[in-house]
């Protein structure tokens, strides 16, 4: 895959020649400032506006391929630049709606139903508020039945939320959106010291992980609740891992799992972190079966005390266990363990028989036991040495949206923060570029149903494809009196292996 695209992006010569970072960093900002104009003067119904959408995807595309091509110069820059490009790109998704997504409209009943005084955790937003209510109505239709799946603590930030904007949807936004920026910050805190951890380059983390479209779209624009998650669990891994270093430094240590339990009490795949410190705080402390288990059981005792102490806190109790399996009730047509169900149910219709729920269920039975089995094969192979914590968190994680029973685009972040930070130069983190790549693109930024509107979809995207197709020719012959190798000198024949794009680390 990559040779193929770097001898498309190479010269007759074979020779690099790309624009430089400062030229790709205002290039992607005017990606992102596209996005907010197609999205804030364009109608918001689906097939009101094709150019709207075209410009959408357009600028959608445009940041895409400017992160693609950053790493294809001499090396990347310094960590210090690649924070200020990720605020620079979250900058113009600051003033548009949600995007991708109207979970957000979720998280605003959920917190007036908990602002009420009830349990969101056991109420939907209809039974609580009402079919009349304003915030109902923008809640989906899947949803609009459903209770909170979330724990005590985000259920705490939405009641907050709730009673600081009084029932205005964009003070709401703001709010959430400034809640998930801040999480944001700890991403970008936690990655490089992750990366530094297992031998991998920061900028490398930093460029892969908290730059990738994904986290842009959907943990900025579309605020999701992901990134408080993903904020919370990754900076109490990099302490954890850091108080493990040298000798075992007991406060610093306890600190990182309260902050990952912390991510557990925001979404419950979270926990899976607090397994890989465990499992590295047994090899730290000799690697017997009884160092492991007496770490696992520390871990677990160390979960259920922040969780209690949470629960009790916020008032909330802890209905929030029961509801943790309420975000599958809505059949995920991306989740692997789904398809089974509808392929299974597809052939019985044919017969007059009503099998695809059981067989839904069946496949996430399969999934269930599939995840369990990985993780402890994962967590074996971290125990003898085979790959480091920070992969095994990540490769974790993977398991976990791969057979769970429900996915979206934004799961995938849960896995590819934590390998950004710990997969060396090479296929698998070619792979995980790609990966983001496409599912950066996959939605439209509006969402919406696009039933009736097949053809002005294909429409607005071939329109949006061809902008793209043509920026990236004026990118491509930028600099050519000046082209850059893979190797690093200048003029020289270019490597067939992906640039690492830093120092070997």
């Amino acid at each position: 895959m990559w040779q193929w695209f770097s001898q498309l992006v190479a010269d007759r010569n074979g020779r690099w020649g790309w624009p430089s970072s400062r030229v790709l960093r205002w290039t992607g900002f005017g990606g992102g400032v596209l996005l907010a104009v197609a999205v804030l003067v364009g109608p918001s119904t689906p097939g009101a506006s094709m150019l709207a959408l075209a410009g959408g995807v357009g600028g959608v595309g445009l940041v895409v391929l400017c992160w693609v091509l950053l790493p294809l110069g001499r090396e990347l820059p310094g960590a210090g630049w690649l924070k200020w490009t990720v605020a620079l790109w979250c900058l113009p998704l600051l003033a548009v709606p949600a995007l991708f997504s109207g979970d957000v409209s979720s998280y605003l009943a959920q917190g007036e139903i908990a602002a009420r005084g009830l349990d969101p955790n056991t109420v939907g937003p209809l039974d609580g508020l009402g079919a009349g209510s304003a915030i109902v109505e923008r809640v989906s239709g899947y949803w609009q039945n459903t209770p909170s799946p979330y724990g005590p603590l985000f259920g705490a930030v939405e009641r907050v939320i709730a009673q600081l904007c009084g029932g205005n949807p964009v003070a709401g936004l703001v709010l959430h959106r400034l809640v998930e920026v801040l999480a944001l910050v700890l991403i970008v805190w936690a990655l490089p010291r992750l990366a530094a951890r297992v031998g991998v380059s920061p900028r490398v983390a930093l460029w892969l992980g908290a730059l990738n479209p994904l986290v842009l779209w959907h943990l900025v624009a579309g605020a999701h609740n992901d990134a408080l998650m993903l904020g919370l669990m990754l900076a109490g891994t990099a302490l954890a891992f850091d108080a493990l270093a040298d000798k075992v430094r007991w406060w610093p240590l306890t600190a990182g799992v309260v902050l990952i339990a912390l991510g557990a009490e925001v979404k419950l795949p979270a926990l899976v972190a607090l397994a890989a410190v465990g499992t590295a705080l047994a090899q730290r402390r000799g690697a017997r079966l009884g160092d492991f288990l007496l770490a696992g059981a520390g871990m677990v005792a160390g979960f259920a005390v922040v969780s209690v102490l949470v629960s009790l806190a916020t008032g909330l109790g802890f209905g929030w266990i029961s509801a943790l399996g309420a975000s599958g009730q809505v059949n995920s047509w991306m989740a692997p363990t789904n398809w089974f169900g509808f392929l299974i149910g597809g052939i019985g219709s044919l017969f007059g028989a009503h099998l695809t729920q059981s067989m839904i269920g069946v496949g996430r039975i399969i999934g269930y036991v599939v995840s369990a089995a990985g993780i402890a094969l994962v967590l074996r192979r971290q125990w003898t040495g085979r790959i480091d914590e920070v992969r095994s968190l990540g490769l974790m994680l993977a398991l976990l949206v791969v057979f769970g029973p429900a996915v979206q685009p934004w799961y995938l972040l849960w896995a590819v923060l934590p390998l950004a930070a710990s997969l060396p130069s090479g296929r698998a983190r070619n792979w995980l570029v790609a990966l983001s790549a496409v599912f950066a693109v996959v939605l439209p930024p509006r969402g919406g149903n696009f039933a009736g509107h097949v053809g002005l979809l294909i429409a607005g995207y071939a329109i949006a494809v061809a902008f793209v197709v043509g920026a990236f020719l004026v990118l491509r012959r930028m600099n050519r009196a000046t082209p850059v190798s893979v190797g690093g000198g200048a003029g020289t024949t270019p490597s067939r292996t992906p640039p690492d794009a830093a120092p070997p680390s």
